[in-house]
């Protein structure tokens, strides 16, 4: 018996994440950056303090930044979606 899977290649990539934090007063904006090697995600969120709660600027950093990486794979799936779609065979009727 022949197992194809040990003759299969091993594929690798690197994708690489760039995330920048901005702070403004008391709003915290996030411009990160998917580089998939094929395709460039973006997405740009931000955060702002309630004005009852003390200054934490780690606390916005980490909304802006968790909403930003939430809409890049959001992103992600929609184009997983509509590749997979693409790449469906026609219905034979």
């Amino acid at each position: 018996m022949n197992d194809e899977t040990t003759n299969t290649p091993t594929r690798t990539k690197t994708w690489t994440l760039r995330v920048d934090l901005f702070e403004e007063g008391d709003v915290t904006k996030v411009h990160a950056v998917l580089d998939t090697g094929d395709n460039r995600l973006e997405s740009r969120t931000e955060a702002h303090r309630n004005p009852h709660d003390p200054p934490a600027p780690e606390i916005g950093d980490e909304y802006a930044a968790g909403r930003a990486l939430v809409d890049l794979g959001h992103q992600l799936l929609r184009f997983g979606t509509a590749d997979a779609a693409a790449n469906e065979p026609p219905l034979q009727g």
